[in-house]
């Protein structure tokens, strides 16, 4: 049995648990992070909102992942959203991951170099998964979540766009990775990936920025 699915007495008499930034009592039995969670997706449920956010102790830990297994901790902190904030919030998650994409090849960009070529594909591969991130998150928005497109395309066929692109991009960097030539690798993960990343960036930028605007005006008061 995996210690984060059971019951703990460890967690101790102190600990706090806040919800949207509100404390929650919790049943007794109710002691592991797995169990405090489930608990917390009920309340949210019944309020018609979804939970996003998780923090131990501070941390922020990735809710959708297996609960890590806290020996002891004090403070759990949850956040929900409404279901009309859920299209800004998918924007703001695929930011952070194409932020991360970024930082991680970024890295590779010198790292590939200094490996033998071998090494360097394995770099590339874990690379690969880190890159399809954003573009899935993406593709849990709403058709009409971001407004007008651009020439008037549909949500639909952007990500199809990105997909195709993305997917040009990955048999690139295979084919360089299986060339031999480590710099011929650094130098499309310099010149291919992250000019595409960066693009992805100043796009989600843009949508978010649209997003946060319209969530705005909604909440104005009529004169």
């Amino acid at each position: 049995m995996h210690p984060e699915t059971r019951n703990s007495a460890s967690t101790g008499a102190d600990l706090t648990v806040m919800l949207d930034a509100r404390p929650v009592t919790l049943p007794a039995e109710r002691r592991s992070l797995a169990a405090i969670w489930a608990y917390l997706e009920i309340l949210a449920l019944e309020q018609q909102r979804i939970l996003f956010s998780l923090r131990i102790d501070g941390a922020r830990v990735n809710p959708s992942a297996m609960l890590p297994a806290h020996k002891k901790f004090s403070r759990v902190e949850a956040e929900t959203i409404g279901l009309t904030e859920v299209p800004l919030q998918l924007v703001r998650t695929a930011l952070l991951q194409t932020a991360e994409a970024q930082a991680q090849v970024a890295t590779a960009v010198s790292l590939v170099i200094i490996n033998d070529s071998s090494y360097a594909r394995e770099i590339w591969w874990n690379l690969a998964r880190t890159l399809n991130q954003p573009v899935l998150t993406l593709s849990l928005m709403p058709e009409n979540a971001c407004g007008a497109q651009p020439a008037g395309a549909s949500l639909m066929q952007l990500r199809k766009w990105q997909l195709q692109q993305l997917a040009i991009i990955l048999k690139e960097l295979d084919s360089a990775a299986w060339s031999g030539d480590s710099t011929a690798l650094s130098n499309a993960l310099e010149y291919r990936v992250l000019p595409w990343l960066q693009g992805l960036e100043t796009s989600l930028q843009l949508w978010r920025d649209s997003l946060m605007a319209a969530a705005e005006m909604a909440v104005v008061p009529e004169g």
